[in-house]
């Protein structure tokens, strides 16, 4: 994602990207879109083949490849926490997100009401004048509120010692994560709440650094076994129960936080060099997410129309799985490419002019007239 540094992770310094950290950024949206092939598509819908075949190598496939996708949401969140905690939030920052999430819902909307594959009315031209519309497990909307509470989250990590900072994690995880985990405790939350005990994770580890957070070869393989036992757990409820994704079906459950947490720090101490290409395309991540899970429209389109992942179901499976991971690449491909041109387009051009123009202006218009602060102070 150009995405706002936040999103993106950056401070507002030119301070090259970590390639590392992009990378991952790049595997992480690459889960979330294989999670979307999977959830979004009808397979697991009343009637369908996942439903009506479940001992079959494909269902079982097919489960596996696409459980990534609340992990991936973690995963995105603590860069953000990692390197926000010791950023700032400005305007600028805050107009490229606003103006990124515009944009794309605007032209789709546009192209899929011309198409017919999207209703208008009122409703949903208001919902598009909004950029929030639904706090509960939206993601973008979430984000938003998340984004404006990050200044908000560093004051208050800041001025909290190691063992403060620690207590609190511990709290929030046996809360919302290890009872949340267990089927008859009933955890209820939105991603607002979630976003932030993420911040506190990420920043603990960039606030309070420790030996054991550099030991690359220790996350390496905990990444490894968090990962099969993730992959044990979906294979087994799917012989036991219909909660085919119990412990990692929502953000807070055991293995998506899990293998998040040391997927982040392996990929955190990988030693990669600094590549241009790996930062252009990790900048482009958030763009893929607004585009390719824009919408219901999006998604009869995409999946159904398109793609067509239930009629694919019945290939071969060496087909299949061929296909699976094709389409997962081709579709993140696109999508960073779209995104790539706005931001080299768009997006650049439009904030040289901000930055001569109108930058100094809001900035003394929040000091004057929002924060109440003289020029004099």
């Amino acid at each position: 994602m150009t995405s706002p540094d936040a999103t993106a992770g950056l401070p507002a310094t030119k301070k090259p990207r970590s390639s590392n950290l992009e990378l991952y950024r790049i595997v992480c949206m690459l889960m979330i879109v294989a999670h979307h092939y999977v959830v979004n598509s009808g397979l697991m819908e009343g009637g369908a083949p996942l439903l009506e075949h479940p001992d079959t190598i494909h269902t079982i496939f097919l489960w596996l490849f696409g459980m990534w996708g609340k992990t991936g949401i973690n995963c995105f969140l603590m860069i953000t926490g990692y390197f926000m905690c010791k950023n700032q939030i400005t305007i600028k920052k805050f107009l490229k997100l606003i103006l990124q999430v515009y944009l794309y819902n605007w032209v789709i909307f546009i192209i899929f009401a011309i198409a017919g594959y999207q209703t208008v009315t009122a409703h949903n031209l208001i919902k598009q004048l909004l950029p929030f519309w639904d706090f509960t497990n939206n993601f973008v909307p979430c984000f938003i509120i998340f984004y404006l509470l990050i200044p908000f989250l560093t004051i208050l990590v800041q001025h909290l010692n190691r063992r403060q900072h620690l207590l609190l994690i511990l709290l929030f995880i046996v809360s919302y994560t290890l009872l949340g985990s267990i089927s008859f405790f009933d955890v209820t939350f939105n991603y607002i709440t979630w976003f932030s005990i993420i911040f506190f994770i990420a920043s603990f580890i960039r606030l309070h650094p420790m030996p054991i957070f550099e030991r690359k070869q220790l996350w390496g393989w905990l990444t490894l076994l968090s990962v099969i036992a993730a992959m044990a757990s979906v294979a087994i409820q799917q012989h036991i129960t219909f909660k085919v994704f119990e412990y990692v079906d929502d953000s807070n459950k055991i293995f998506a936080v899990l293998v998040a947490f040391c997927s982040f720090l392996w990929f955190k101490n990988l030693n990669i060099k600094q590549s241009n290409f790996i930062n252009a395309v990790g900048s482009t991540c958030f763009g893929v997410l607004l585009i390719h899970a824009n919408s219901d429209a999006m998604r009869v389109w995409l999946w159904g129309d398109t793609v067509d992942c239930i009629g694919h179901y019945s290939l071969p499976f060496g087909q299949l799985v061929l296909y699976c991971f094709c389409v997962v690449f081709a579709i993140f491909a696109i999508c960073s490419l779209i995104d790539y041109l706005r931001i080299q387009c768009l997006e650049k051009p439009f904030f040289k002019w901000y930055d001569k123009h109108l930058d100094a202006r809001f900035n003394q218009f929040v000091e004057t007239k929002l924060l109440g602060r003289s020029n004099e102070e």
